[in-house]
Order: structure tokens, then C-alpha cells, then sequence
């Protein structure tokens, strides 16, 4: 009985808490629907705002384009010569015809001319079925206003056309003195074609509140305030409108915000709501209005109100089976926490693991980075040390090779002075010469030395090869001659660019010559070839000479640091692993072997690069 009655009475409270949310959505309902309604009434009427604002730029766009073209024409001569001879029929010909033409460029319904009393001498429409040429105008405001020498401007419905239209009319001048008035007619049939596809509705009304213009053709005509009895004979005398068919449209309005109305029309006993803008084109008194049906935002604020209603009720009905289901719920609730707390334990362990690992292997990259900078420190240090040891070697030679050219210039130096003061200045001037020569050798000597010691550079550039591998023979040229060994080179007459850097790669070819002049040393027939060979993408260099060659044994080690076959003191072994590292890092190799008739050639296998030139012109 305690179960069935704690049952009955949960579904009591159930039923009453679903009553009470049910009666709390009606109130809510009936209070949230007029709110509801006037929000997206705003948001309707904001949206007519911007569309009114692009219609009356539209017509004010027109409105400047046809304005200065009556005065434009006016002052053509052909039309003042007409209005000066009016009877001239071939001239009238020529105007007409002229005027067809310019109305038919300018896009203009009509363009024609008045003498001073309204009467037209030429039209645009002359072969229309009903023209203009002898009718007279003069009941028109543009003619008087164009007479007093303004611009004349107004809109109405042609008496001949039956179009409506607005007109312009400028005076045709003769000095000081008006002979005449031009008009121009466009016509606004393609304004209201584009807005009849639109979801609102706009209308143009006149000062006296009269819709001359609108996408709705049962709106053209109406009057949205009483007319005066003398607003009535305004109209007729100037024949702006037919007056039987200007009626008053009854309506109402209420603001909404500032600039915002809701509009209320009588349509032949059918009532109409709007939300209602206007705008004003104050140069030529017309008031733009838009006209937004409110049943779209009615339709809104309903299908809103009743999904609320549905929400609720759902709501309700959750409401009442959360009661039922609240003590399961809790438990649940409470199993989950305990899940989650333990989850959140895990999660955080992990995260902790996590950035240890992280740290650790960011300390490790920062260690291979520092590692791989002091190893590139020390490499760049032991080709310095390497460039160092060779300049050591050649010391002797270079000696003896600096002391003939001086002991050269010291004897020709004193010749000279013996000449001179013999009177003999061709000889001395002779002696003179070869002092500069000598001079000469010696500074490009000294050149190649102080090339050879710079640092080089870390960029991978082009860098022409025949011209490092001539630098090269240059740079050993003393300790060649002072072996006495012969240089064969097979180089191609153009210039072959490679990846590398001029210094570095000059450091390579020195140091194989340099290891070749090592293996030949003291043998008869000491003998270097030098041989360039290329393809599309690849150049290779082979160094050959005339020692004893390479041992099988030895080819595995003989790029390691420290390997040397020398004698103690002739060497520390890191040429060739130097020149190994160099060629690695411009993207090439080098390998070395024993010719098939004695001696080790070296091969270094470089990658091809085009001129900086041809770059630049690619």
C-alpha cells in the first residue's frame, strides 16, 4: 500500500506541474504574441528601408542623367537656325531626324522643340502615328519654367503619348534672348517592371499626395490626402492627371519607431496593413514610400509562438516524467561523478606523463642541435686548419719561388740605373718592364694565397668549376713545377656551373692535387690529368695521377678522419674526409679508385646548375 500510494501520489504532482506549465505557456503566450509581432514587423520594415533606399537611388540616378541633357541640346545651331525659319522644311527634316537619333542614343521616350508659344517646330516622333510637331504645350510648367530661362521639370501623362513621364525642358538661347524651348521625356514603365517582382510594393506621390508611380497599376492615380477643390484645378489646367481618375485612397497610420510606420488602406472595402517607410527626393518634390505586408511577419510571430507552446508542453510533459524518474536519475548522477572524478585522475596522471616526455625530448632536440652546430663549428675549423697545413707545405716554394722573382727585379733594377746614366732609356724602359712583370706574378701569387685562406661561405650558390679548378692549378702551381710534374687537363671550353661555393670547392681540387703530388713524390714521370665531364644534370671531375695507387684494403677508410698513409709529420689524415663533407653538403659525392694502368683517380660527382644569368632570364 506505501509503494502504490507514494506511486499515486508522484503522478498527482506529475499531473498538476504539467497543468500549471500548460496554463503559464497560454499567459505567456497571449502576453509574448503582440511583442513577438511588432519585433519582426521592425525586422520587415528595416528590409524595406534598405530596398527603398536602392529604389530612390535608382530614381534619383536617372533623374541626374536626364536634367543636363535638354540644355546640351539646346545649344545646337540647327535648332535655333529652325526656330529662326521655321517654314524651311528641309531643315525640319534634318532636326527631326537629328533629334530621332539623339533620343534613341539617350534612351529617351521623347525629345522636341517649342518656339516661345508652346507650339513644336520638330519631335523625335515625327514618324510615330501621333507626333508632336504642331501641337502647343504651352499649358505645361517644364514650358513656362524652361520660358523664364530654369530648367523645367515635372512629371505627368502625355496628352498625345497617353505615357506617363518625366520632363525636362531647357530655353534655346540667342545671345540674351529666348527663341525657344527643347523638352526631353523618359518614360518609368521599366522602374515599376522592377519592382513589380519584388515582395513589397512602392509607390511615388507628388506634393499634392497624388501616386503617379508604382509596381501596383490599381495604386497609379490615388490620392493619399483629400485634394483641394484648387488642387483639382491645378491639376486640370495643367492636365498633369486625368481627373477622373484620381481617387482618394483612405488610410491610416501609426508609428512603429522614428522612421518606421504601420499603415493601414482601405483597398475597395478590403482593409490592407503595411509596414510603411517614406524617403523624399527634395530636388523635384517627390516622396518615395515602400509598402511591406505584415502577414509575413504575422506568419513569423505565430510559427515562433507555437514552436514556444510546443517546447513548453514538451517540456511539461519532461517535467513530469523527470518527478517520476528523479530518484534512478540521482543515483545515475551520482555513479557518473564517480566515473568522472576517477577519469579526470586518469587524465591528469597522463597529461603529467605526458609533458615529462615532452620536455625530455625537447632537451634532447636542444642537445642535437647544439651537438650539430659544434659540429659544423669544427668542421669549418679543421678545413681552415687543413687550408692552414697546405700554406705550411708550400712555404719552401713558395720561398724560392718569391726569392727568383725579387733576385730578378733587384738585377733588373740595377740595370736600369747602368743604362739611364749611359744614356741607353729603350734599354732601361725595357728592364723597367720587366720589373712590372715580375711584380705582377708575385701579386697574383700573393692573390690566390689570400683567396685560399679566407673563411667561406655557408650558402649552396652556382659556382663556376672551371674557373675554381683554374684557381686551384694556380694556387699549387709553385709546388707543381717544384716536383717537376706535368698537368694534363681536358677542360670544355665553356664555363660548366655547379652547386657549391667558390671557396670550399677550391679547397676540394686543391686538396686532390694536393694528395696527388703527395703519391707521386719522389717517382720519375709525375703525371696529373684533369678530365670535365658533363651530362643534363650531373658534372664529374676526375683527378688522375701516376702513383702507386690505392690499396684494396685501404678504400673503406680512406675518407675517415685521421686515416693517412703518410709518414709521421706529413699529414693529420683529414683532407679527404674534409673534402668528403664539403662535397655531401653541395649534394654530391666523391669516390676514388685504382686506374686500370696504375695510379688513383679520384672522381667527384658534382650537381649542374644553370648561369646566374640564364637564371635571371628564366
Amino acid at each position: 500500500m506505501t509503494s502504490h500510494g507514494a506511486h499515486k501520489r508522484t503522478s498527482i504532482t506529475a499531473g498538476r506541474a504539467f497543468a500549471a506549465v500548460l496554463i503559464v505557456s497560454l499567459a505567456f503566450a497571449m502576453i509574448a504574441f503582440p511583442r513577438l509581432e511588432r519585433l519582426f514587423l521592425l525586422e520587415a520594415g528595416e528590409q524595406g528601408r534598405t530596398s527603398l533606399r536602392l529604389a530612390t537611388e535608382g530614381l534619383n540616378g536617372a533623374l541626374r542623367q536626364y536634367a543636363p541633357l535638354p540644355g546640351l541640346v539646346a545649344e545646337r545651331n540647327s535648332l535655333r537656325a529652325l526656330l529662326a525659319d521655321p517654314g524651311n522644311t528641309d531643315l525640319q527634316a534634318e532636326v527631326n531626324e537629328d533629334l530621332r537619333q539623339t533620343a534613341f542614343r539617350l534612351k529617351a521616350s521623347d525629345i522636341y522643340v517649342m518656339d516661345i508659344t508652346g507650339y513644336t517646330v520638330a519631335a523625335s516622333n515625327y514618324l510615330k502615328d501621333a507626333p508632336f510637331i504642331g501641337r502647343s504645350f504651352n499649358f505645361r510648367p517644364y514650358f513656362t519654367q524652361a520660358l523664364e530661362g530654369g530648367l523645367g521639370r515635372y512629371f505627368a501623362l502625355g496628352t498625345t503619348s497617353g505615357e506617363r513621364g518625366v520632363f525636362y525642358a531647357a530655353p534655346i538661347e540667342v545671345g540674351t534672348r529666348i527663341v525657344g524651348v527643347v523638352a526631353l521625356k523618359f518614360t518609368v514603365d521599366g522602374f515599376e517592371e522592377t519592382w513589380r517582382d519584388a515582395p513589397y510594393t512602392v509607390m511615388v506621390s507628388d506634393l499634392l499626395g497624388v501616386v503617379f508611380m508604382s509596381d501596383r497599376v490599381d495604386l497609379h492615380f490615388r490620392a493619399l490626402s483629400p485634394l483641394s477643390e484648387r488642387d483639382r484645378q491645378q491639376i486640370a489646367s495643367s492636365r498633369q492627371y486625368p481627373l477622373d481618375q484620381v481617387r482618394p485612397l483612405p488610410n491610416t497610420q501609426a508609428p512603429l519607431n522614428a522612421d518606421l510606420y504601420l499603415r493601414s488602406f482601405d483597398e475597395d472595402g478590403m482593409p490592407a496593413r503595411y509596414v510603411s517607410a517614406q524617403t523624399r527626393i527634395p530636388d523635384i518634390g517627390w516622396d518615395v514610400t515602400i509598402l511591406v505586408p505584415t502577414g509575413p511577419a504575422r506568419t513569423r510571430a505565430f510559427a515562433v509562438l507555437a514552436i514556444g507552446l510546443l517546447v513548453t508542453t514538451a517540456g511539461g510533459l519532461a517535467l513530469a516524467i523527470y518527478l517520476q524518474r528523479r530518484a534512478r536519475l540521482m543515483d545515475r548522477i551520482a555513479a557518473q561523478s564517480a566515473a568522472q572524478e576517477m577519469l579526470e585522475t586518469r587524465v591528469a596522471q597522463r597529461t603529467a606523463d605526458l609533458n615529462r616526455a615532452n620536455a625530455q625530448l625537447t632537451e634532447e632536440v636542444e642537445e642535437r642541435r647544439a651537438t650539430e652546430a659544434q659540429l659544423k663549428r669544427t668542421q669549418a675549423e679543421l678545413v681552415q686548419a687543413g687550408k692552414l697545413a697546405a700554406l705550411g707545405q708550400m712555404s719552401a716554394a713558395l720561398s724560392h719561388e718569391f726569392n727568383q722573382p725579387l733576385a730578378a727585379v733587384k738585377a733588373y733594377a740595377d740595370n736600369a740605373q747602368t743604362l739611364m746614366e749611359r744614356d741607353r732609356l729603350e734599354d732601361a724602359k725595357d728592364n723597367i718592364g720587366r720589373i712590372s712583370q715580375m711584380a705582377d706574378r708575385m701579386a697574383a701569387i700573393s692573390r690566390h694565397l689570400r683567396n685560399f685562406a679566407r673563411r667561406p661561405q655557408e650558402d649552396v650558390l652556382p659556382t663556376p668549376l672551371t674557373r675554381v679548378i683554374e684557381d686551384a692549378l694556380a694556387m699549387m702551381d709553385v709546388r707543381i713545377k717544384a716536383q717537376g710534374t706535368e698537368v694534363v687537363s681536358a677542360l670544355p671550353a665553356d664555363e660548366v656551373w655547379v652547386a657549391g661555393g667558390h671557396v670550399r670547392l677550391q679547397q676540394v681540387v686543391v686538396n686532390l692535387i694536393s694528395n696527388a703530388l703527395d703519391a707521386m713524390e719522389g717517382l720519375d714521370g709525375q703525371r696529373i690529368e684533369l678530365k670535365l665531364d658533363t651530362t643534363a644534370d650531373r658534372c664529374r671531375l676526375r683527378v688522375r695521377d701516376t702513383g702507386p695507387g690505392i690499396d684494396e684494403t685501404e678504400k673503406t677508410q680512406i675518407f675517415d678522419p685521421f686515416f693517412t698513409t703518410k709518414g709521421p709529420g706529413k699529414g693529420l689524415g683529414l683532407g679527404l674526409s674534409i673534402s668528403y663533407n664539403i662535397v655531401r653538403d653541395f649534394g654530391g659525392k666523391i669516390t676514388a679508385e685504382t686506374h686500370a694502368d696504375g695510379g688513383a683517380v679520384f672522381v667527384l660527382d658534382l650537381e649542374r646548375r644553370l648561369a646566374p644569368h640564364e637564371q635571371a632570364a628564366e
